[in-house]
C-alpha cells in the first residue's frame, strides 16, 4: 500500500479494514507454514488429473492494490 493515495479519514479506515481482512484471512504467513491467522492450510492437491483441471480466480481488493487468488468452485 506504499503508493496508495488516501483522500480522507473515511478512506483510510476503509483501506485499513480491507488490508486487515486480507492479512488475517487470506495472506499466507511463512511462520505459520503458509497458513493465515484465521484459516487453516488446505490439503495439498497431489492428483495430476485435478492439477490439470485447476480453475484459479483472482479477486481484487482496494481497487486492485491487493490481489487474492482462490480455486473456483
Amino acid at each position: 500500500m506504499d503508493r496508495t493515495l488516501i483522500w480522507n479519514e473515511r478512506h483510510l479506515r476503509h483501506a485499513l479494514r480491507e488490508f486487515e481482512c486480507h492479512y488475517n484471512a487470506h495472506r499466507p504467513h511463512q511462520a505459520m507454514n503458509q497458513a493465515a491467522p484465521l484459516r487453516v492450510v488446505p490439503e495439498p492437491i497431489t492428483d495430476p488429473g485435478r492439477i490439470s483441471r485447476l480453475d484459479i480466480r483472482r479477486h481484487d481488493r482496494l481497487g486492485g492494490v491487493i490481489h487474492e487468488y482462490r480455486h473456483a468452485a
